[in-house]
């Protein structure tokens, strides 16, 4: 297993990862915070706000997830928790912020940041793009490597540096690519992807 291989415990079913977690097991955890924190993070970004605001939000929510997780009713509903939670949080730090800027007016408009639902749109959005997040999770870990490295990395890795990392030769990339995304789009129609 390279350094980037995702952890085994990701592919555990929702019900066994958040039964772990409850029963202490750190790489559960682990895994449960690999498996989320780009959802976790998208959100905050959608609100436009800065890295180091994000990242605050996602600490918030993790300590949330603490003390929430055991009084989760369904695992299934895990993702969607985790959605509302950080979406709460960018509330209360959007009114925290016009507290501080003391735009009474604008704070009056803002909506209780406990009670608002997250928007359906942003609902829609943040499932699919969770949907994908875990239809790569699901490939074989090579695969699911191989995807990561050339569509989720900030900058583009030249061809030898990903085949170097795979173990692969780097003619073969191309090929394997190809067999990887059509094994994602497998999955991802699946789960009900069109």
């Amino acid at each position: 297993m390279t350094a980037s291989s995702p952890p085994r415990e990701l592919a555990w079913s929702e019900e066994r990862l958040v039964r772990e977690c409850c029963a202490g097991n750190q790489a559960a955890w682990s895994a449960l915070i690999a498996k989320y924190q780009n959802l976790i993070f998208s959100i905050p970004i959608k609100f436009g706000l800065p890295r180091e605001e994000s990242a605050d939000i996602f600490q918030a929510v993790c300590a949330e997830l603490v003390t929430g997780l055991p009084r989760l009713r369904e695992a299934k509903a895990l993702p969607k928790w985790l959605m509302q939670t950080t979406y709460h949080q960018c509330l209360r730090w959007k009114k925290d912020r016009l507290v501080l800027m003391e735009d009474v007016d604008e704070m009056e408009r803002q909506p209780d940041p406990g009670s608002e639902a997250i928007p359906e749109e942003m609902l829609y959005q943040l499932q699919r793009e969770q949907g994908v997040r875990d239809a790569i999770l699901a490939l074989p870990p090579r695969c699911a490597q191989l995807v990561q490295m050339l569509f989720f990395e900030n900058s583009a890795r030249p061809y030898q540096e990903v085949a170097k990392e795979l173990g692969i030769a780097t003619g073969s990339i191309g090929f394997i690519r190809g067999r990887c995304l059509k094994k994602l789009r497998q999955v991802l129609e699946k789960g009900g992807f069109q």
